[in-house]
């Protein structure tokens, strides 16, 4: 067992909060850790429910109170799993009571809350991670280790498209996640920002963009309950604020072009985060719906013998893979989770830069941001790069 600890606050019980909880619970069973996390306490606004989310879920303590939660002197770090409204302020709080903090995507609605978070944790000398957990799916760093090696030369395209359809139906109530107050942005910044962050791991840093968003189903039931993207109607209706779809053209710096779409409309996708990547000598293909596989299309291979060949990322061989069960044996979405934990958890131990940080988070905010801004003008925005 590891010698020393690393106590827990989870912000956020709801959907995140359960993949979040899910990760603290098992990363120590299947990593080899130099800390040992601690489930210290769970914080949400409903302190009853919380209270039955920590018995349910292994927390030691719940609160109502993030605030007193995140000063406690038995807890090291910060795991932020509420809405994007929030991030600001507890990241910033956090920091300044000397926590590591963990954010969820994206990490603030504009760019200057993203840089005043990353001015926070900078000042404070804390460690700092954004959960964009796609990159932590064995076939996606995989993909990354063929890229930098050079596999498919220089790369000229990158498409990504992230399309689901809980949505679809104009019966279907409303929840945080349509309201700008709360959410920020509708299918551009919940679904876009991974989108976005993947293509800045893959390919590189954005110049410039133009782009597009519609809101289709403009007034929805209002809300009675929600959990996740479940709801029930209340009384009445309620006005949508957010964007339900979002398409976007790129420029990379290294000269490669980039083509984005996000929607929640697109009728029989439920998690279809997909990017294909063409280079020079070959292309990669991925999508989360059949995750623990890389499709990869190579110009050396003999006349004969040209196609796409599928990678099957569940060897021990691949990135993160070993940690967890035989070959063949399919990971799924919440070992994603678990496997930024390990990394995160290690980062720490160790006095090491995390990936991605609050940089990469801001980073990304601003590609959202420029989107935009181009909207506005009707042109091209510059990416504002963050220093």
């Amino acid at each position: 067992m590891p010698s020393s600890k690393l106590n827990v606050c989870l912000i956020g019980y709801k959907f995140m909060g359960k993949a979040h909880s899910q990760a603290w619970r098992t990363v120590g069973r299947f990593f080899d850790l130099d800390a040992e996390p601690v489930m210290k306490i769970i914080c949400g606004r409903d302190a009853a429910a919380v209270a039955e989310f920590a018995e349910r879920w292994g927390w030691e303590q719940s609160s109502g109170d993030w605030q007193s939660a995140v000063r406690q002197d038995d807890v090291d770090l910060v795991d932020i799993s509420s809405p994007g409204s929030t991030h600001a302020e507890i990241a910033i709080a956090a920091a300044q009571a000397g926590k590591h903090v963990f954010c969820e995507k994206p990490l603030a609605f504009t760019v200057a809350d993203s840089k005043k978070m990353l001015a926070a944790v900078r000042e404070a000398g804390v460690k700092h991670m954004v959960n964009f957990n796609y990159r932590r799916c064995p076939a996606v760093s995989l993909a990354r280790q063929m890229i930098e090696a050079g596999e498919i030369g220089e790369i000229r395209h990158m498409r990504c498209t992230y399309l689901q359809d809980w949505l679809v139906d104009p019966n279907f109530p409303m929840n945080w996640r349509m309201r700008k107050e709360a959410a920020g942005s509708g299918s551009h910044g919940d679904l876009g920002a991974h989108s976005i962050d993947l293509a800045r791991f893959l390919t590189g840093e954005i110049d410039e963009v133009v782009g597009m968003k519609k809101t289709f189903i403009t007034e929805r039931p209002a809300e009675g309950t929600s959990h996740g993207i479940t709801a029930t109607a209340g009384e009445g209706t309620e006005q949508v604020t957010v964007d339900d779809s979002s398409v976007f053209l790129a420029k990379f710096a290294n000269g490669a072009l980039g083509t984005f779409e996000a929607t929640r409309l697109a009728p029989g996708r439920k998690n279809h985060n997909r990017f294909e990547i063409n280079g020079s000598k070959g292309s990669l293909v991925w999508c989360f719906e059949r995750l623990n596989e890389l499709d990869y299309y190579s110009t050396s291979d003999p006349g004969t013998q040209q196609g796409f060949r599928t990678i099957f990322a569940t060897e021990g061989a691949h990135p993160y893979a070993g940690a967890w069960w035989p070959p063949g044996h399919m990971l799924g979405y919440d070992h994603s989770f678990s496997n930024a934990a390990s990394d995160l958890v290690q980062d720490i131990v160790h006095d090491r830069p995390c990936a991605p940080d609050f940089h990469d988070g801001a980073q990304c905010v601003a590609v959202l941001e420029a989107v935009d801004q181009s909207i506005e003008s009707g042109s091209w925005a510059q990416v504002e790069r963050i220093e």
